[in-house]
This record gives C-alpha cells, structure tokens and sequence, in this order.
C-alpha cells in the first residue's frame, strides 16, 4: 500500500490546513489509521488516529483544534487543522495499519506545515 500525503504548506497563526492521504488501495481494511509530525531531531510523534470503527483519539495538544476522518469509499484520511500555532509547525506524516499475521504498517511521505506568528 502506498500513501501519499499533501496539504502542507504556509500559513498563518490561527489558520488553517486541511491534510490529505491518499491510499494506493482499499483503506476499509485498515484497522488503524494516523497522522503524526516530526519536530528536527526529534522523533515522530502521534497528532490523531482513528480507528476502523470511527473512534478517534487525539494528543492534548491539538484537542479542539484538529480533526481526523476517514472515507473508506474515496480511499482518503483527512486531517482538518484550525486554530493553527507557530508550534503547530512540522514535517506532518500519514499511517496506516493492518493488525493482521503478519503485521502490516504503511507510512506516506511527510507534508511539511509551516505556521508563522
């Protein structure tokens, strides 16, 4: 499975974004579904996830402000950025998984989000 990510890009503080991945194949079978960014020298970390049965979870720092969906039919997992922070800023990266023997976990490439104040 191939994901490719886009919507990065500049913005302002308290702007938005709305990222994209699109998948190569099928996505209803993925069990798991996330976004997670990457700070320089840092490691990635968990933004949102959502779960095969819509369930979504979200770190603390962007509650309220972002949005993870899924749309099985297109084959597409969105996140909706509002409210956006300088610290917000960062190389953004989509994942997916199936929970399957053997496991399968699938990255797409990162969309940069550069937040200016």
């Amino acid at each position: 499975v191939q994901l490719q990510a886009s919507g990065g890009g500049p913005v302002q503080a308290g702007g938005s974004l709305r990222l994209s991945c699109a998948a190569s194949e099928e996505i209803s079978s993925m069990n798991y579904m996330g976004w997670y960014r990457q700070y320089p020298g840092k490691q990635r970390d968990l933004v949102a996830a959502i779960q095969d049965d819509g369930a979504t979870n979200y770190d603390d720092s962007v509650k309220g402000r972002f949005t993870i969906s899924r749309d099985n039919a297109r084959n597409t997992m969105t996140l909706q950025m509002n409210s956006l922070k300088p610290e917000d800023t960062a190389v953004y990266y989509c994942n997916a998984r199936r929970f399957t023997i053997p496991y399968q976990n699938y990255w797409g490439q990162g969309t940069l989000v550069t937040v200016s104040s």
